[in-house]
């Protein structure tokens, strides 16, 4: 692999840990991410269903304008993408058809 730029990963810092809950799984995410990268990176992909075919619909801009990332967050329909990870939490998936 070429890198054009030095590796810097060993300068990043993280924040701590958090665990959550997505469709009754403990995940974690780090303090201060937004659900969506906790989820990318715990490789749940399949977020939402279309409401029309039942298709499986995931993280798609990741800055809060497409809405493909709709998750259920304590009973309420929210972007993934604009809600940061806390302690804690229930995150759903938004299914309209059956299950994978």
């Amino acid at each position: 692999m070429i890198r054009l730029v030095p590796d810097q990963s060993a300068q990043i810092t993280r924040t701590e840990k958090v665990e959550f809950t997505f469709d009754g799984e403990a995940i974690w995410g780090y303090a201060g991410e937004s659900i969506a990268a906790a989820l990318i990176r715990s490789r749940y992909l399949h977020l939402r269903d279309a409401p029309k075919d039942a298709g499986p619909r995931g993280a798609f801009c990741l800055m809060g304008l497409c809405q493909e990332c709709v998750v259920v967050l304590e009973g309420q329909t929210v972007e993934s993408c604009r809600i940061e990870v806390q302690p804690g939490i229930t995150v759903t998936s938004l299914r309209y058809g059956k299950d994978d």
